[in-house]
């Protein structure tokens, strides 16, 4: 199972795309402009991004040239209908690691996805540890001192959000924008049902939450050291 980012403004596309992928057990997410992409791959590892060229805010290009001069070595895949074979030159000297043109065949897709899946990946402290508390973005794994912590995807990256800001209060738009982007069920019902689950995962019986809530400020995560 990777974890892995669409960036596609053609929302009927995205989720054939989406569809396809999770046939494939792989985690998705999508957003439909560049904006919210770049956000998204500066908050979270991705296992591969799939991305657009002509994109709403950012282009494609704009979003992978910012990516690698930041150091990201997530293997991007474009998708794209731009069909020249100067674009595509362009788009691997930026630092694209495949070009598949619109349309494709889906099998194409996943192959080529597996492709980039297997191709060894240069190791990099992505383990996130705050206190007693240890998140690995790549094994979608979290640990509380000894005790493995199971979560759904949802409370997976709220946690991972909140455990790159330690400390920090957000407030609930920011969070759903973090960790909801472009979705339908991007509610405050719905961030305040997955807070309440997260906390009884992790707290347990304990009187006091790691996530603590500041009336009319935001939500944080607070952790004692080690």
């Amino acid at each position: 199972m990777a974890k892995i980012l669409i960036v596609e403004d053609d929302e009927q596309l995205a989720d054939l795309i989406v569809q396809c992928l999770n046939r494939e057990n792989h985690l998705v997410e999508h957003v439909n402009n560049g904006a919210d992409a770049l956000s998204q791959v500066k908050l979270y590892i991705f296992d591969l991004i799939i991305l657009d060229w002509n994109l709403p805010e950012v282009t494609g290009l704009g979003i992978l040239k910012e990516f690698r001069s930041r150091g990201g070595i997530t293997p991007v895949l474009f998708l794209t209908g731009r069909r020249d074979l100067s674009d595509k030159l362009e788009g691997l000297d930026a630092g694209a690691d495949d070009y598949l043109t619109k349309p494709f065949d889906s099998r194409e897709l996943t192959s080529r996805i597996r492709a980039l899946l297997r191709r060894p990946q240069v190791l990099v402290g992505d383990v996130l540890e705050v206190g007693m508390l240890r998140l690995d973005p790549k094994d979608f794994k979290v640990t509380l001192g000894d005790e493995d912590i199971k979560l759904v995807p949802k409370e997976f990256a709220l946690l991972e959000f909140l455990m790159r800001h330690p400390g920090e209060l957000f407030g609930v738009d920011k969070l759903l924008d973090s960790v909801w982007p472009c979705q339908s069920d991007s509610t405050r019902e719905a961030l305040t049902t997955c807070i309440k689950r997260l906390r009884k995962k992790l707290d347990g019986d304990s009187d006091t939450s790691m996530i603590r809530n500041v009336h009319g400020v935001g939500y944080g995560l607070f952790v004692e050291e080690k």
